[in-house]
C-alpha cells in the first residue's frame, strides 16, 4: 500500500512538471479582460421615467480617504435645472439616495406637492 502511495505521488509530480506552464504574459492576457470589465462596471448611466418625465442619472466612483465611494447625479432636461446628488459607499444604493435628494429639492422648489413627494419616496 505504501508503494502505491509513493507511485501516485511520483505520477502526480510528473504530471505537474510536464504540464505546460503559463507564462506571466499569458496570465495577464487572461486576467486583463476581467479587470477591464470590473473597472468599467464602476461607472453607470441611464434614463428612467420620473412623474411622466424622462430623467437621466450617472454614477461615478471616487476615492476618498483610501476608500471607494460612489457619487450619483440625477437631472431631468426640459423640466428643471434641479440636480439630485448623493455620495455613498454603496454602488447599488447611490441612485436611490440621489433620487431622494432630487425629490426633496423639487418639493422645496414647489415643482411637486408634498403628497407626490411622499408617494414617490414610499415607492423607493
Amino acid at each position: 500500500m505504501r508503494g502505491l502511495g509513493v507511485s501516485c505521488l511520483v505520477a502526480l509530480a510528473m504530471v505537474v512538471v510536464l504540464l505546460p506552464q503559463q507564462s506571466e504574459a499569458q496570465v495577464w492576457e487572461s486576467l486583463l479582460p476581467v479587470l477591464v470589465d470590473r473597472i468599467k462596471g464602476l461607472w453607470r448611466d441611464g434614463e428612467f421615467e420620473f412623474m411622466g418625465r424622462t430623467c437621466n442619472y450617472t454614477v461615478n466612483p471616487k476615492i476618498k480617504r483610501w476608500q471607494l465611494y460612489y457619487r450619483g447625479r440625477m437631472w431631468c432636461p426640459g423640466w428643471t435645472s434641479i440636480r439630485g446628488e448623493a455620495e455613498t459607499r454603496s454602488q447599488s444604493g447611490v441612485v436611490g439616495k440621489t433620487v431622494t435628494d432630487f425629490v426633496n429639492k423639487a418639493h422645496n422648489a414647489g415643482l411637486i406637492t408634498e403628497e407626490q413627494a411622499q408617494q414617490w419616496l414610499a415607492g423607493q
